[in-house]
């Protein structure tokens, strides 16, 4: 497929206006205007539908295929959803309307649906208090380090690191080092796959400002020696940060609150049904137990007696502001929309069938793939390549393979601690069938490699790029167009 340059006729258009027969006034000041022309295409409508529609069709999502990439949480997400966040008195309400009702009633609905929000998931995580402010997951443990960074500053407390498990999400080392901390890693015991406490007793004291776990953890196990973890930390006035990204695995089961958690972010766009992949849309509310919600971003919402709603800035321990406005507010909205609709058991039966499917596919699949740790998994497992690398075919060309299967692959390479790692996340909107099919193909795949390996090391080759130099693509990125 040719890029949309080469296909440029020169003086063709899409639209030609008619000569305006009133005085015209510029819209931008002659100043902030262009020396000279932009170097665009020139193509007739037509032209421009087909390429992007063609461009369309090469995409994958989780509308066209099966899309297992592990804890990623790549889910089917409801199409009302959408319709609900285009309903005009939403979608239409500007953010400097003014707040009270006496003003502007479409204002206090978007307040109303925030506070609702918020409090639906202190209910469903058994934090005191939660800011949607944060704009991703990422952005979301950064606002939670911020915040502990606050507490441990407000109370004199001279902490300067934070201990996290090797098998934690990897934006978690980032997130406290931008906080201002020294990371420091903690093994995981890969007889049980969770964090390793005697060394976690041997690495905490009086500079640890808190301890970042991922639970589920990365490896699909849900750490069940929570309490006596939260203890230790606590004993040195450490705070425990929750990595919500899992999340949707624990729905109804486990509140982090409850198990004294002091910190946590939700990835609204994995656990509740919104976007995720392209970059965004994403959301990261950050909850925290009584003691730390003083220090939650600005503005709060608040209700007030009359019913009205209004934004609290009036904060003085608060970390500031995180975001503009009322953070990604259209996911907000259909995430609010997602748990209104399923409620209580709804919520349950999520983790319940995300759990079902990943032990059902796990198991399917462990006589064929080495599996790390077999025992029973929570919404995710990894498997490893091991026994197909003594074929010459790696993780990698695994997941090539898949591509011309007409499956996304799983996550290759990660965790870390897993060599020739397959990360699967089968998630619980897939059906059995669906299910039953890819795992035909990855036994398939595995059947290839001890008998033909040389055709995976060429797959695919049903896309329009196969195999590139992915470290040149990094690391010596060129965006501009020489035709």
């Amino acid at each position: 497929m040719s890029v949309i340059y080469k296909k440029s006729v020169k003086d063709r258009r899409g639209v030609k206006l008619p000569a305006p027969d009133v005085p015209a006034e510029p819209a931008i000041p002659e100043s902030c205007l262009r020396a000279e022309d932009a170097e665009l295409c020139e193509l007739s409508e037509l032209d421009v539908v087909r390429h992007f529609t063609e461009l369309s069709r090469k995409n994958f999502g989780v509308d066209t295929g099966f899309y297992p990439l592990g804890s990623c949480t790549m889910k089917y997400n409801p199409k009302i959803l959408e319709t609900i966040a285009n309903i005009p008195a939403f979608h239409d309400a500007h953010p400097f309307l003014p707040q009270f009702s006496g003003g502007s009633a479409h204002v206090q609905a978007n307040l109303e649906v925030l506070y609702n929000l918020e409090r639906a998931l202190s209910e469903i995580t058994g934090m005191k208090e939660f800011s949607l402010q944060p704009l991703a997951g990422a952005h979301g443990e950064l606002t939670g380090m911020m915040v502990i960074a606050a507490y441990h500053n407000d109370k004199g407390n001279k902490k300067t690191e934070v201990l996290i498990p090797d098998e934690a999400h990897g934006t978690n080392p980032s997130s406290a080092a931008i906080a201002g901390y020294e990371v420091k890693a903690v093994p995981t015991n890969m007889e049980t796959g969770m964090l390793d406490l005697d060394a976690l007793r041997s690495m905490i004291g009086d500079q640890t400002a808190a301890v970042m776990l991922t639970n589920p953890n990365t490896l699909g196990i849900f750490n069940s020696e929570i309490q006596e973890l939260v203890e230790i930390a606590h004993e040195y006035d450490a705070q425990v940060y929750y990595d919500g990204a899992n999340l949707n695995a624990v729905l109804g089961k486990f509140r982090p609150g409850d198990a004294g958690f002091d910190v946590m972010h939700v990835n609204l766009h994995k656990t509740f049904g919104t976007p995720h992949g392209g970059g965004g849309p994403g959301s990261g509310p950050v909850g925290v137990r009584e003691h730390l919600a003083d220090f939650l971003p600005i503005s709060r919402v608040v209700k007030h007696k009359n019913n009205d709603y209004s934004l609290d800035y009036g904060q003085p321990k608060s970390i500031g502001y995180i975001a503009p406005f009322y953070g990604n507010y259209a996911i907000c909205l259909q995430a609010y929309a997602y748990i209104v609709a399923l409620g209580k058991q709804g919520l349950i039966d999520v983790s319940e069938n995300a759990v079902l499917n990943a032990n059902y596919l796990m198991n399917l699949l462990k006589d064929d793939f080495d599996l790390p740790l077999d025992r029973a998994c929570m919404h995710e497992f990894v498997l490893s390549a091991k026994k197909q690398v003594e074929h010459g075919v790696r993780a990698l060309d695994i997941a090539k393979a898949l591509i011309d299967e007409g499956f996304h692959p799983p996550t290759v390479y990660f965790p870390l601690i897993v060599k020739e790692a397959l990360m699967i996340e089968p998630v619980e909107t897939e059906s059995r069938e669906t299910l039953d099919s890819f795992a035909a193909t990855m036994k398939k795949i595995a059947r290839m490699a001890e008998k033909d390996p040389e055709s995976l090391l060429a797959t695919p080759s049903t896309t329009s790029v196969c195999r590139p130099d992915e470290v040149k693509a990094a690391k010596d990125m060129d965006f501009s167009y020489k035709g």
